[in-house]
């Protein structure tokens, strides 16, 4: 059990601290040397996707229609 919630727990804390990153060099970033580690673009539509086809499927598994 410990270990399953440090894992979730690293997870967390690595994307955390990425954003935190990309989000205080995103106000300094005037070349563009100084690209962000992360696209959070991307990062946000990868989401959406998952969580509709994780409804959709859980959806279609309960039998809602």
């Amino acid at each position: 059990m410990r270990l399953l919630f440090g894992i979730i727990l690293g997870v967390f804390l690595t994307i955390g601290g990425a954003y935190l990153y990309d989000s205080h060099n995103a106000t300094n970033a005037t070349t563009s040397a100084q690209r962000p580690m992360v696209n959070w673009d991307i990062v946000n539509t990868n989401w959406q996707h998952l969580t509709e086809r994780a409804r959709s499927e859980w959806n279609r598994v309960a039998g809602v229609s």
